[in-house]
């Protein structure tokens, strides 16, 4: 039972129309999968490993085309791009974009990525756990160059690979081994990806600790000017709210910004009769309702932006602060806006 509950994705919305883009039709890609013609319509639908499999077969098997994978990445530059990726493109560097890039599929996707670091090599491997067949080739693809395109837009340079390894044997495709520029290896072990380690830290020239804000402009607000604030603990808080989605943040670092020595921030929260875990709590607390205001965001994308691991911890949570569970809290506060005539 905990298996088949674990074992469930989305199918991204742009991912849905760069498909279209490139003449798919999504209700034709769904009925050749075996699934209901009008999944695509409701994104709050999820799948399971299999179905996402049957979905990428559909795929392949309505097109011959080998250069689909670069008409999916040119398309996705008009269709948007998932908020992952945005959310990526404003790290600090490419290490760091990866690192969120990561976090975001444990939060429910049926797949992950596994990093391995060694001498000047960083891998990055491909796995389902759930999978009883090979991923489709498409799928893989897609996944490695919207990586490159990460490396590449974030940095503003022209990276290229180590080298790819596929599991699959060899295909004729001169179009994507021109795209990745790097040396390809079939029947490999694994599905994966190799970057100079150094390559990592190259910084992202568009980096921003408000870049959370593009995602939906309520979050604003959020990230008002600490200086703006009135006492230690709200200008924590300020901090913590914009550093929240980077993953779980550290006293130190929050004291690094606000220009003082960990010693002293800790003794100013304590003269205000706080502590530094009661300001995280609330942090998340008042930016996760700010968030649940928008209808447009999935809850489960509010639980990655303040930095849980799973939707299951942040619904705990939720539950702890308000007593009921996050949608339902949305359901009482979210007031539709009245129309017109």
């Amino acid at each position: 039972m905990n298996s088949l509950a674990i074992d469930k994705g989305r199918f991204p919305p742009t991912l849905w129309r760069a498909l279209e883009k490139t003449g798919l039709e999504p209700p034709a890609i769904l009925r050749t999968a075996g699934l209901p013609v009008t999944a695509h319509l409701d994104t709050r639908i999820t799948f399971t490993t299999e179905q996402i499999f049957a979905i990428w077969k559909a795929v392949e098997f309505l097109t011959d085309d080998p250069t689909l994978t670069l008409s999916l990445i040119a398309s996705a530059s008009q269709t948007g791009y998932q908020p992952a990726f945005i959310a990526a493109l404003y790290a600090s560097d490419f290490r760091d974009a990866i690192h969120r890039i990561e976090r975001f599929k444990r939060m429910g996707a049926c797949e992950k990525f596994l990093t391995v670091e060694q001498d000047n090599e960083y891998t990055i491997i491909k796995e389902w756990p759930h999978a009883r067949e090979p991923e489709p080739a498409t799928s893989i693809d897609l996944s490695f160059a919207f990586l490159m395109e990460l490396g590449r837009q974030g940095t503003r340079q022209h990276l290229i690979p180590i080298r790819i390894e596929y599991n699959r044997v060899a295909d004729p495709n001169e179009a994507l081994k021109d795209y990745f520029g790097c040396p390809i290896m079939f029947a490999a072990s694994r599905n994966a990806i190799t970057f100079k380690r150094s390559d990592l830290a190259i910084p992202f020239p568009g980096y921003s600790p408000e870049f959370l804000a593009l995602i939906t402009p309520n979050l604003a607000s959020a990230f008002a000017e600490i200086e703006a604030e009135s006492s230690t603990s709200e200008r924590v808080k300020v901090i913590l709210k914009r550093a929240l989605a980077s993953g779980r943040p550290e006293i130190g670092m929050i004291a690094k910004e606000l220009g003082m020595s960990e010693r002293t921030l800790q003794r100013r929260i304590t003269d205000e009769a706080t502590t530094f875990r009661t300001l995280l709590t609330d942090a998340r607390r008042e930016l996760g309702q700010q968030m649940l205001t928008d209808p447009d965001i999935d809850i489960s994308e509010v639980a990655y932006m303040l930095g849980y691991q799973d939707t299951t911890s942040f619904y705990r949570a939720f539950k702890d602060w308000e007593g009921i569970s996050p949608g339902e809290w949305r359901a009482l506060n979210v007031v539709e806006p009245v129309q017109h005539h």
